[in-house]
């Protein structure tokens, strides 16, 4: 029998909380049961409801994918963690830098799932009172007091508007010590402004956030050299101290990297639940989804998955170009594709060329 997900379901915490990051660590989704095209047609309109829910819900969520980028992550960060386990000071971090859709927050969080799922199977029932892994957002216009209540959040601590931030940042640390933090995620880096008094005064908070709280720090941020994070001496300290992994769209120019491509395209249809879709009929469409999301994996999920839903709701239960010319992607790639056609139309002759 087929049934709708629980209303329980649909409960959500952010990420940058401790609940939300429980809540994700703990989420296993079950692929949906596939019907057969028989079966599915002789569903009631009832179980049909029920059954399409169910792969709303899936096609609705992000389908993780083995890339280049996330196993590059995986390698180092885990790496990094097992230098840093017994140094006092001077503990080496990661810089996931790239471009907007590249999958960055996507490599960190799965990063940190990870390595909180092996504390959890390495300890056992001692892992109960741990809290492997923190993961936190630096806010726009970043200062050190708002730096140090976002770790605050994630941990539940309460914080009144007259606390002081070294108040606030020796609770923070004091608790991290406490719980045996040993991965400490901070996304959206390029928030921190080194050409502003603020954003340095940040910076400097969160080197002696790194230094005080004994866990491997695993930064991520667009473009951060370009935002002057390495300028200067603070950004000289930051530079010494941390490895860089940059994160890029998917190229499309030799048979290596169209290789690359497809195989990627072929993971996200391959998780496709749809009873009419033909398979390989996205990977035959590579060349067109590459000019579509110029070859951003945020930008393609967005694109299959959106597509996927909408086979669903009009009942066509298949992907095909048509159906993918209907889904809007994020604006980045929309101006990579006009700028894609601009390029491929030719050049208007000037009258006095031909003469000539």
């Amino acid at each position: 029998m087929v049934t709708p997900p629980d209303a329980h379901d649909d409960e959500h915490n952010p990420l940058t909380t401790r609940d939300g990051w429980r809540q994700f660590v703990d989420d296993t989704p079950a692929c949906p049961p596939m019907l057969s095209l028989r079966a599915f047609m002789a569903l009631t309109e009832e179980r049909r409801l029920a059954y399409n829910e169910l792969r709303l819900d899936y096609h609705s969520r992000l389908v993780i994918v083995a890339t280049p980028t996330i196993r590059n992550v995986f390698t180092t960060g885990r790496r990094l963690v097992l230098l840093n386990r017994h140094q006092i000071s001077g503990r080496r971090g990661l810089i996931v830098t790239g471009q907007a859709g590249t999958g960055k927050t996507t490599a960190i969080a799965q990063l940190g799932r990870n390595h909180e799922l092996l504390v959890r199977k390495r300890l056992g029932p001692a892992a109960a009172g741990r809290l492997p892994v923190v993961y936190v957002t630096v806010p726009p216009r970043a200062t050190p007091k708002m730096l140090a209540i976002e770790f605050a959040r994630f941990l539940g601590l309460p914080v009144v508007r007259q606390e002081t931030q070294t108040s606030i940042t020796n609770a923070v640390c004091d608790l991290l010590i406490r719980m045996r933090v040993e991965l400490a995620l901070v996304d959206e880096i390029h928030n921190l402004n080194l050409a502003t008094q603020a954003g340095a005064e940040a910076s400097d908070q969160l080197k002696y956030l790194s230094e005080r709280i004994p866990a491997t720090f695993v930064l991520a941020g667009i473009d951060v050299a370009a935002s002057g994070l390495f300028s200067g001496v603070r950004g000289q300290q930051i530079a010494g101290r941390y490895t860089v992994t940059d994160t890029e769209p998917f190229a499309y120019g030799t048979t290596a990297q169209r290789h690359n491509w497809r195989n990627l395209i072929a993971s996200l249809e391959d998780a496709l639940r749809l009873h009419r879709h033909k398979p390989d009929s996205l990977v035959k469409l590579d060349g067109y989804l590459h000019e579509r999301t110029d070859g951003a994996i945020g930008s393609l999920s967005q694109l299959v998955r959106g597509a996927a839903l909408e086979a669903i709701i009009n009942g066509s239960e298949a992907i095909t170009r048509k159906t993918l010319e209907t889904i809007e992607v994020d604006q980045t790639a929309e101006d990579a594709r006009q700028e894609h056609r601009r390029n491929r139309r030719p050049r208007r002759r000037r009258p006095d060329a031909d003469a000539a």
